[in-house]
């Protein structure tokens, strides 16, 4: 997962903000804050933020699998440098302010992130939301259009979305259709 975010060394921090990044917490951000008390205030907001976008990534179809769940702990864990324990809250604590307040947070949440994270970091977000969404091997329409959507809001070209779409064109039902192998079929 470092490789996904960054360097392999857990000294160095991933998801580091730019210095000149506006304040402007969401109720979403500032509850998981609080849980991360120890972490450096604005790595926290950072790392809260993009835990909430990986949920919503997951919640894009409605139902967040126990896979997904899983990997969104695995890689909140791994590039927030936490403990298990901690990457387990933050991500039910995202999951369940994705589901209750989606609509309204999604796009408050995502704004926030993209004003405080790089350019590299907002690419890697993208392609961890791919990752989730494929993890059940297939990325749906709907799925498709949200990650789209999470995309843009993250300020991505046409281009970079589709250099990770690329990625994962394997996993477009879409194109499983037109080949003919998707599961249903």
């Amino acid at each position: 997962m470092r490789r996904l975010f960054g360097s392999n060394k857990p000294e160095e921090q991933p998801l580091s903000p730019r210095p000149e990044a506006p304040s402007g917490d969401t109720e979403t951000v500032r509850r998981i804050i609080r849980e991360l008390e120890q972490v450096d205030p604005e790595r926290r907001k950072l790392l809260a933020a993009f835990a909430y976008i990986l949920s919503r990534a997951a919640h894009s179809d409605l139902a967040v699998s126990e896979d997904e769940t899983r990997l969104i702990e695995s890689i909140v864990a791994d590039i927030g440098v936490l403990p298990e324990a901690q990457a387990v809250l933050v991500v039910e604590i995202a999951k369940n302010q994705s589901d209750l307040y989606g609509g309204t947070e999604d796009y408050l949440v995502t704004r926030e992130f993209a004003q405080n994270a790089t350019q590299e970091q907002r690419l890697r977000t993208v392609r961890a939301c791919f990752m989730i969404v494929a993890a059940d091997h297939e990325i749906t329409a709907e799925e498709y259009a949200e990650l789209t959507q999470i995309a843009t809001e993250l300020g991505l070209s046409r281009e970079e979305l589709n250099v990770i779409r690329g990625e994962y064109k394997e996993n477009l039902v879409a194109i499983k259709k037109m080949r003919g192998k998707t599961q249903s079929a």
